[in-house]
């Protein structure tokens, strides 16, 4: 699994790359040139679309969510497991309104086309059928592993308030 979502990782950078690539580029040629490309602005907008929903499933794994740990912190540990049990019941739920969602507007996006590029919407919009599923069955294995009390104490607070706590680093030494 550690596999798949470094390809995930190197598919969310070749989009922000792209993405900078296209906008640089246009910004440079109207500048320079008096002229643009078109479709890089159209292109740079659906990669940004998709570089967002598929960064979602990735924090969704590594917990970067925010939350309000200081709140979950202070229960017991039945506390945190029926928090822990509520919030991924929640996010299954919205996962399911998401796909559901896009399943009903399915039609409309596949016949509509982009203006510049004439991609049909579907492939803009139809990543989020690809994020509700990721996200979903992310949930629906944190709630079989609450089923089975396979939840370490460490793991029940899932997400945290502020980005400081992600990932801890070594103090720095500070010299006058």
């Amino acid at each position: 699994m550690d596999r798949v979502f470094k390809v995930i990782e190197a598919v969310l950078a070749a989009l922000l790359l792209g993405m900078v690539l296209m906008v640089f580029g246009n910004v440079l040629l109207r500048y320079a040139f008096n002229s643009g490309i078109q479709v890089s602005e159209e292109l740079s907008r659906f990669f940004f679309i998709w570089l967002t929903f598929i960064g979602a499933i990735v924090a969704m794994r590594e917990g970067a969510h925010l939350g309000m740990d200081n709140f979950v912190n202070k229960l017991s540990r039945r506390g945190k497991l029926i928090c822990l049990t509520l919030c991924q019941g929640l996010t299954l739920l919205c996962c399911v309104m998401m796909f559901r969602g896009t399943w009903v507007q399915h039609e409309i996006n596949a016949t509509t086309a982009a203006p510049v590029t004439g991609l049909s919407m579907i492939w803009v919009f139809g990543v989020a059928y690809l994020t509700a599923i990721a996200i979903g069955a992310m949930a629906l294995r944190t709630l079989w592993r609450i089923a089975r009390n396979e939840i370490a104490d460490d793991e029940l607070v899932a997400i945290s308030e502020s980005e400081e706590n992600l990932h801890p680093t070594t103090p720095v030494e500070v010299r006058p």
